[in-house]
């Protein structure tokens, strides 16, 4: 069972529905007795990262991700989600996040519209080949975001995209994935990459 962390920021529900289109058994959850049971955990994330964090913090979760992702349970940050697994955000003054991954989250220039959204796409990088298997070359997937993060580490770095600059648009280190952009609106490439996650 995959559990989706229910705290009041983002589209839960089509989360739910792509991971079930791919096989998975997925409930959205705030009880940490709940995700302590999931084999693997899912963070989504809509809006600014402060009332993010402030909620996750409400919810009394925030230990609790540290130890499931500790003890190598598979995790997944999706768009803000993605974000707050970072150690601090430029937006809305410094804020800071989960600090699961070491990076900073920084707002795109004015010289692009801002929020990118829309299609565009990612260049997958070899060393991360399994979480983009059978998804094609550089292929396109939807985003929608201000800010992007810059990984302190570029081993970590899964995806590039270009949007002004080039940014790390998904992430690995061992049992800990992001994605800035929506799998779950990326229609068949973006249910390939949560495959991937679910296998």
């Amino acid at each position: 069972m995959i559990a989706i962390i229910d705290y009041g920021m983002g589209n839960l529900r089509s989360v739910q529905k792509a991971l079930e289109a791919v096989g998975a058994e997925a409930c959205i959850t705030s009880d940490e007795m709940v995700l302590r049971a999931a084999a693997k955990i899912v963070l989504p994330g809509v809006g600014a990262m402060r009332p993010a964090m402030e909620r996750l913090k409400e919810t009394g979760l925030v230990q609790r991700i540290h130890k499931e992702v500790a003890l190598g349970k598979p995790f997944l940050g999706i768009c803000l989600g993605y974000q707050l697994l970072f150690e601090k955000s430029t937006e809305g003054g410094a804020v800071k996040g989960l600090g699961l991954l070491s990076g900073t989250v920084e707002k795109f220039s004015d010289t692009v519209k801002v929020p990118q959204m829309g299609w565009n796409r990612i260049s997958p990088v070899a060393r991360h080949a399994t979480m983009f298997k059978g998804i094609g070359e550089d292929p396109f997937v939807y985003f929608c975001h201000s800010y992007y993060v810059v990984p302190k580490d570029a081993s970590v770095v899964a995806a590039w995209t270009d949007y002004g600059v080039r940014y790390a648009s998904a992430v690995r280190r061992d049992n800990v994935w992001g994605l800035q952009f929506h799998p779950e609106k990326s229609q068949g490439v973006g249910l390939g990459i949560l495959r991937n996650f679910v296998n």
